[in-house]
């Protein structure tokens, strides 16, 4: 957010310090009405211009559009007098002079240029809230781990290992057990028969007395 806040005032500044593109100044230019024609005959300004015409003959001339973007009439000038036109609609103007026909000439008119700025070194203050921006990563802790600690970790698995041995104190009722499973069941079936045996002959005897 911060690298976008930084390009969007860099833009604006640029856009600040680059001047707009003007139109050229206007110019005025001349016609001379002389010896029964224009001079020059054939005349390209651009929008905006001026054309004066000057009259230098002795006879009465005039300017009358034939064909143009906007029609255009001057009034008959004197000797010494001029006319002044200012050009607002690009296009071919041709015109003439209604007391002597033969006299023609035209104007031709562009769109209005353009005047290009001069270079500016922008460019490098935009470049620099860019690198200003990018902020450094931080630096990401490495973990180590101390011999210490292994060691002190590996202590128990020691200690633990060297109390395993005890384990076998519990062998003696396991040969308890086989011991006492390894009687012969003949001779528990035989103590069993005597044992009732005797207990008969010890009920006739009490009987008997």
């Amino acid at each position: 957010m911060k690298r976008f806040l930084a390009l969007l005032a860099a833009a604006f500044l640029l856009a600040l310090a680059t001047p707009l593109a003007a139109p050229a100044a206007a110019a005025t230019q001349t016609v001379m009405m002389q010896d029964y024609a224009y001079s020059p005959a054939s005349l390209t300004v651009h929008v905006g211009d001026t054309v004066t015409w000057t009259q230098h003959d002795t006879a009465p001339h005039d300017v009358v559009t034939t064909s143009a973007p906007v029609a255009f009439r001057s009034p008959q000038l004197s000797q010494g007098q001029s006319w002044s036109y200012t050009f607002r609609t690009p296009g071919t103007y041709s015109y003439y002079c209604s007391v002597h026909p033969d006299m023609r000439a035209q104007v031709v008119v562009q769109p209005a240029a353009a005047t290009q700025p001069p270079p500016s070194a922008a460019p490098a203050s935009r470049a620099a809230p860019s690198r200003t921006a990018v902020a450094a990563p931080p630096a990401v802790p490495t973990a180590t781990t101390s011999p210490s600690t292994v060691a002190t970790s590996a202590a128990p698995v020691q200690s633990s290992a060297a109390a395993a041995p005890p384990t076998p104190a519990a062998a003696p009722p396991v040969a308890q057990a086989a011991a006492t499973t390894s009687l012969d069941p003949k001779l528990l079936v035989a103590g069993l028969v005597t044992a009732v045996a005797i207990g008969c002959l010890l009920l006739l005897t009490s009987r008997k007395a």
